[in-house]
C-alpha cells in the first residue's frame, strides 16, 4: 500500500497552536484519511495514500485542520517515495552516525530565488554546514544545533526564500520513513 506523509508546521511549540496527537488522528480519520498513524507530537503523520497529488492533500489538510481548530497549520505533504529519496540524497552521510546533528528542512517547493542561502559561507561557520538539494534542506552541526550560529543563520535565511518551511531532526526523518514503510 502507498503512503503519504504530512508534514505539519509550527504546532505544539511553546504552547502555542495546541493540536494533540490524538486529535491529529481523529481528525484525519474526520477527514476521511485511513491507516493514520501519528508520530510525535511535532505534526508528523503517515496514512494510506488517497490517491491525490501530495499538493492536493496537502490543501485538504490545511482547509479540514483550519477550520476544525480555529488557526491555520501549514501542511507539507510527501510521498513514501519522496521521503526515502530525500534520505538517499543525504549529503553528509558520515552525520548519519550521530543523527542527532543532522537536521532535514523540508521545503514546500524548490525555492525560485536562493540568494538568502547563498549569502552564507559555510567556511565561517564551520564544522557545521548545510546543503539544499532541491526542495530538501540538510544542516549539519556536529556540535549540536543549540549552540550553531549556523542553525540560527540558515533558518533566518530560509523565511527569505519564498517558501514553507518545517525542520526534523533525523532521527524523526527514519522514523517518518519506516512508518511510511509499513514498520
Amino acid at each position: 500500500m502507498s503512503r503519504q506523509v504530512a508534514l505539519l508546521r509550527g504546532i505544539n511549540v511553546g504552547g502555542h497552536k495546541k493540536f494533540p496527537m490524538a486529535q491529529q488522528r481523529a481528525l484525519m480519520a474526520e477527514l476521511g484519511f485511513r491507516d493514520v498513524t501519528v508520530l510525535l507530537q511535532t505534526g508528523n503523520i503517515v496514512f494510506a495514500d488517497p490517491g491525490t497529488p501530495p499538493g492536493e492533500t496537502a490543501r485538504t489538510l490545511e482547509a479540514g485542520f483550519a477550520a476544525a481548530l480555529g488557526f491555520s497549520v501549514p501542511v507539507m505533504v510527501r510521498t513514501r517515495d519522496d521521503i526515502a529519496a530525500a534520505v538517499a540524497a543525504n549529503p553528509f552521510p558520515e552525520a548519519a552516525a550521530e543523527p542527532k546533528t543532522l537536521h532535514l528542512t523540508f521545503l514546500s517547493e524548490p525555492p525560485s530565488d536562493t540568494a538568502p542561502l547563498d549569502a552564507l559561507d559555510p567556511a565561517g561557520y564551520a564544522p557545521d554546514t548545510f546543503r539544499l538539494v532541491g526542495r530538501d534542506l540538510y544542516l549539519w552541526c556536529p556540535g549540536g544545533i543549540g549552540r550553531s550560529q549556523l542553525a540560527a543563520a540558515v533558518t533566518a535565511a530560509s523565511v527569505k526564500l519564498g517558501v514553507t518551511a518545517t525542520a526534523r531532526n533525523w532521527n524523526t526523518v527514519l522514523r517518518v520513513l519506516g512508518a511510511a514503510e509499513g514498520g
